[in-house]
């Protein structure tokens, strides 16, 4: 394909738009609701519907993704989403001049809901395209590139909802999401993303999952999960990315926690911490669109699990506030460098036409393993010491960094 790199860049950029107007909204949302109630259950009951019907749609997310076109799915559900938004905006007056507030909150609920479903759609399809658009040598580097836009979005998202709340009203914080998607979508129509075959990239309509009628949507479920179970690799890489997700928890997630409760209760601790994480995710995003990894990918992704997990011990360690951000910024580099590798290892591995099922299980593992390891993890440092906690989740992942790479010998 001529141009690809334009073309490439160009589909990576629509959807870093998507996902900052996304993102805004859904952070908006979180602190809006924390404000007008000041209640622990409120709080989980959205973190709840943010993750877990994400988790429920995603592997039929994929299925979708390999049985139809995937730039249809990747920009009507941005439309379904921005058209939900939307009809919130249009809504709140109606609630709030009626002074409603929980029905103001249970709507907000089911938009939260419904977007976290096209999420779960959504992105099976959005990284089964990259495969197909660019070359297989160049996937490890434009999706560093991908990493850096979604760390710089990430960055940008709680500023901008932290203003708008601020400076206007949850109403308005709906309408950023409206417009990115409404200029994301834009971007996307001018992408050239080829159909799939099952044979590989090509121009050709898809003979098989995407278009053969006596197949069933469960029976290319079915498919997918033994696609999986017959793969070593690929079942390996979904197993220990959950894992990863899940022990990753006490030393990301709960870094703010750790924070607080080690080093001090002053908000510049709070705001180093995720300054320093998003400078060590945009430069491990830099860092691989530069580098590329190892040539064996296998390689990269045992690396930076291992180095994740040594740094997740450092920053237990850690006597001062200082080393522990220097531990952090390393840390943020090691994880772009592990979900790089893992994405990267999935394209170059996965069957084209099975790729959308393949993410789709990828995406549900974060989606599942995240909640999870907050449950556990979270009730479980109000119980014992949190640096025991990191310095233990650390070390399991450093000696699952070292399985993997011993695994990868010839």
């Amino acid at each position: 394909m001529k141009n690809w790199k334009t073309n490439t860049v160009l589909f990576l950029v629509s959807q870093a738009m998507t996902l900052f107007g996304s993102t805004v909204v859904q952070m908006a949302v979180i602190w809006f609701v924390t404000k007008q109630t000041s209640l622990g259950k409120w709080v989980a009951v959205f973190t709840i519907c943010s993750y877990l019907p994400q988790f429920l749609i995603s592997f039929a997310g994929g299925v979708w993704a390999d049985r139809y076109d995937r730039k249809h799915i990747i920009i009507g559900t941005d439309a379904v989403i921005a058209l939900v938004t939307f009809g919130m905006f249009l809504l709140v007056p109606y609630i709030v001049g009626a002074g409603h507030q929980n029905m103001l909150l249970y709507a907000l609920l089911v938009m939260s809901a419904v977007r976290s479903f096209g999420a779960g759609i959504q992105t099976p399809a959005v990284y089964a395209v990259l495969p197909s658009i660019a070359p297989e040598t160049e996937l490890m580097r434009f999706n560093g590139i991908n990493a850096t836009f979604q760390a710089v979005m990430q960055f940008a998202s709680p500023a901008a909802a932290g203003m708008l709340l601020s400076y206007s009203s949850i109403r308005y914080a709906l309408l950023v999401d409206v417009v990115t998607a409404a200029i994301g979508i834009s971007m996307c129509l001018f992408v050239a993303i080829p159909q799939i075959t099952s044979e590989g990239k090509g121009d050709a309509v898809p003979e098989t999952n995407a278009s053969d009628t006596k197949q069933t949507f469960f029976t290319d479920m079915k498919y997918g999960l033994r696609y999986v179970a017959s793969s070593p690799l690929i079942a390996r890489v979904l197993i220990v990315y959950g894992l990863f997700i899940f022990l990753s928890t006490p030393a990301g997630f709960l870094a703010q926690l750790y924070v607080n409760r080690t080093y001090g209760t002053a908000y510049w601790y709070m705001t180093a911490v995720e300054l320093v994480g998003f400078f060590g995710m945009t430069g491990g995003g830099i860092l691989m669109s530069t580098w590329g990894g190892f040539k064996n990918r296998q390689k990269t992704f045992a690396t930076g699990l291992a180095l994740f997990g040594v740094l997740a011990v450092g920053m237990g360690f850690s006597p001062n506030f200082i080393l522990y951000l220097g531990c952090m910024l390393l840390y943020g580099i090691a994880l772009t460098i592990t979900q790089t590798a893992a994405t990267t290892l999935i394209q170059e591995n996965a069957e084209v036409s099975m790729q959308g099922r393949v993410f789709g299980l990828l995406s549900s593992a974060y989606a599942l393993f995240l909640p999870i390891g907050m449950a556990v993890f979270g009730p479980l440092a109000d119980t014992m010491s949190m640096k025991i906690i990191m310095i233990a989740s650390g070390l399991i992942l450093f000696l699952i960094g070292g399985t993997v790479h011993i695994s990868t010998a010839y």
